[in-house]
């Protein structure tokens, strides 16, 4: 996988490793510890792709996936958590200035978890909306100071409101065989009132012409739609997680012998040709799909930079190199779990987790092979692409 970004946290090695021993705890407790995440944010992870104006980097997104590689290499579940807790930071800086000093005004550090299926309720009122119902898949708001929550305005368009965590409660119903781990709850509210300055529609997030555009002006990636970059972030832990998974199984097989009565017992597994191709296509599956990733993140950003618009083209091509990396990874995981034999059935093997969580990675709908194929085949076809791009 490539390694040209530069990775400027320091110690993120270290707190790779700790992650790395928590894993199985994380999944059983079912949410990244506090620990983890404090010392992500002491370390500056959840700066990474901030305003400068609140204490940021404003880096670019390339640079973010690939540290969101690295922690999902050691955990899935804390990789897809704090890398979306990272990315919110860059979609709260699209808010108007008024609502980014409400978030960071007193806390810079303050988190920011999200749901952004449209189902809730906003009634007008005076100089806001009265916002109620629930919204499932709020991953990380055990360690979140805030929420983006996507209902329909009144009038008709979807928006994101933006409510701190004492307006909403969290319902424990997080129970699942993949990314297990995210604390990804269902929230609550009722009635509760989100000011004007709050709201962000959709339709600017998609072609990035948002109040945050313009603020930060002098930083062109802010102009980049939103469904180039956010996605990203998800793909890059199904990467990471594969590439995990490739650690793992080298360090299971290395030296493992075949056992039992039967004929071939005592022979070493990594002489089988069948576990040589299943190591082969899983490194170079994983690799094709961290180059895919980081090359249209790169090119997005050159593109902006340059003061250009990004094209309908564009936009679809990266949805595309989104869910393809992730059915890469997926491809790779499946080959490596059918070799781990009888012992990848135990819940504390690694490869097993790993391919349970790039399951769950693929099922995501933004990363969904079959519908995001089936618009990008759309629009190569000249028809109308179907989908959010």
């Amino acid at each position: 996988m490539t390694t040209t970004t530069m990775k400027p946290y320091s110690q993120l090695d270290e707190i790779t490793n700790e992650v790395r021993a928590r894993a199985e705890q994380t999944e059983q407790d079912r949410r990244v510890p506090h620990e983890t995440v404090a010392k992500l944010r002491s370390a500056g992870f959840f700066r990474q792709v901030q305003p400068k104006a609140f204490g940021g980097d404003e880096a670019n997104f390339a640079t973010l996936a690939q540290n969101i590689m690295q922690l999902a290499a050691a955990c899935p579940s804390t990789g897809w958590v704090c890398g979306l807790l990272a990315a919110h930071q860059w979609l709260a800086a699209h808010f108007p200035e008024e609502a980014q000093q409400d978030v960071w005004g007193a806390d810079p550090g303050a988190l920011i978890c999200g749901s952004y299926a449209p189902t809730g309720s906003a009634k007008a009122e005076r100089n806001g909306y009265r916002l109620s119902g629930r919204w499932q898949f709020a991953s990380g708001c055990d360690n979140a100071e805030w929420a983006v929550c996507a209902a329909f305005l009144p009038d008709g368009p979807p928006a994101f409101f933006l409510v701190p965590n004492a307006d909403y409660s969290i319902v424990d119903d997080w129970h699942t065989v993949g990314l297990a781990g995210t604390g990804s709850n269902t929230l609550e509210l009722s009635e509760a009132f989100v000011p004007e300055h709050r709201i962000l529609p959709f339709v600017g997030l998609m072609s990035g012409d948002t109040p945050g555009a313009k603020l930060y002006s002098a930083n062109p990636d802010f102009k980049m739609p939103m469904q180039c970059n956010l996605p990203s972030c998800l793909a890059a832990v199904g990467i990471g997680a594969a590439a995990g998974a490739i650690e793992e199984f080298l360090a299971l097989v290395g030296s493992r012998e075949t056992r039992g009565a039967i004929a071939g017992a005592g022979s070493r597994m990594a002489e089988f040709s069948t576990v040589q191709l299943r190591v082969a296509e899983a490194v170079a599956g994983v690799d094709a799909a961290g180059e895919i990733l980081l090359r249209d993140l790169r090119r997005r950003v050159g593109t902006v930079r340059e003061g250009k618009s990004v094209s309908v083209s564009d936009r679809i091509s990266s949805r595309s190199g989104q869910a393809f990396a992730v059915s890469l990874a997926l491809r790779a995981v499946e080959g490596l779990n059918m070799s781990t034999g009888g012992r990848g059935l135990a819940h504390d093997n690694p490869v097993q987790r790993a391919w349970r969580d790039v399951h769950a990675v693929s099922r995501h709908i933004s990363l969904n092979w079959d519908a995001v194929g089936t618009m990008c085949g759309q629009h190569a076809l000249g028809l109308e692409p179907r989908g959010q791009y």
